[in-house]
């Protein structure tokens, strides 16, 4: 049999059979995704060591990227795209196999969010990758941090910094005591706030519910949801948690209603199913209006942080 890797390693539109113009996306099993809908990869070159440019689409319709208006697509697309890349980089780039389960560790993106309008085509990004520093487990590339630029039509429009990690089935089987998908038992999800308070249009896409405090939620976890569990999973993704930050910004400034446009989130352990789990937003300065830290509970441990920057109000 091929190896399903080769077919992501030029972009569709540069191998001599393709007619000009024509693109596919990348096979969604080497970004980790069901849906060919949720695949925004479109294909990868690489030049010096360590340098990739990796090609995506973005579409005008989106359940969750693109604002509630539909006038521009979402920053935190750009993170979702960037997670992406780093999965394609290690399995074409860094012989990861296709098996392997990989952890998200940390997270940096800002977002010109005045260059994301949406246009009368889906857009095309294109990353320009720089991998800054491979980890090791004996001979083998284990984990990786990378720095992207985003551009469309030749303009950067973002920046991303990551860092994850990777290990084989068996060794995720130890790590998570036998949890799986398949084993653990979710949480059912409760009522959520009104949409209008976290600047989504759709009740389902809500993530985070009422508590005692207001400025603390529970996290609300559909493990339905089409985008966030576009294949089973035994934890909480890092995703759904970067969308609770963006969704705890616009509860907290209601008022003023501040745009989140940069994350630097850190991921400290799983997020957990079958456990409430809980997040907390406040001024990192203590000041009104000023850049905000979301911070996720559960038990006694903080699973997640995050640092937002924000515009308007």
């Amino acid at each position: 049999m091929s190896d399903p890797r080769r077919f992501a390693a030029t972009p569709l539109a540069a191998t001599p059979e393709a007619p000009e113009g024509l693109t596919a996306t990348v096979l969604r099993q080497l970004v980790h995704r069901a849906s060919l809908a949720e695949t925004f990869l479109t294909g990868m070159t690489s030049g010096e060591p360590g340098h990739f440019t990796v090609f995506a689409e973005w579409p005008r319709a989106h359940q969750l990227h693109v604002s509630p208006d539909r006038s521009s697509y979402e920053p935190l697309l750009v993170a979702e795209t960037a997670r992406q890349a780093g999965t394609l980089l290690a399995h074409t780039a860094y012989d990861v196999p296709l098996g392997h389960q990989f952890v998200l560790m940390e997270v940096r993106i800002r977002a010109l969010t005045e260059r994301l309008a949406l246009r009368r085509t889906p857009a095309e990004p294109v990353l320009h990758i720089t991998v800054t520093d491979v980890d090791h487990r004996g001979a083998r590339p284990a984990g990786f941090r990378y720095e992207a630029e985003i551009r469309l039509d030749g303009e950067p429009v973002a920046t991303a910094e990551m860092a994850a990690n990777w290990t084989s089935e068996a060794a995720y089987r130890r790590l998570r005591g036998g949890r799986t998908a398949a084993t653990v038992s979710p949480l059912p999800a409760p009522a959520g706030l009104p949409p209008a308070d976290v600047d989504r249009p759709l009740p389902a896409d809500v993530v985070l519910a009422p508590s005692d405090h207001p400025d603390r939620w529970r996290l609300r976890v559909d493990t339905a949801h089409a985008v966030f569990f576009d294949h089973p999973l035994d934890h909480v993704p890092g995703m759904l948690l970067l969308e609770a930050t963006r969704q705890a910004v616009r509860a907290r400034t209601t008022g003023d209603r501040r745009t989140p446009v940069s994350f630097h989130a850190l991921f400290h352990r799983y997020t957990e199913l079958d456990q409430p789990a809980w997040i907390e937003a406040f001024d990192k300065t203590g000041a009104h209006g000023g850049d905000m830290q979301v911070v996720g509970q559960q038990g006694e441990a903080t699973v997640f942080e995050c640092e937002v920057g924000t515009v308007g109000g």
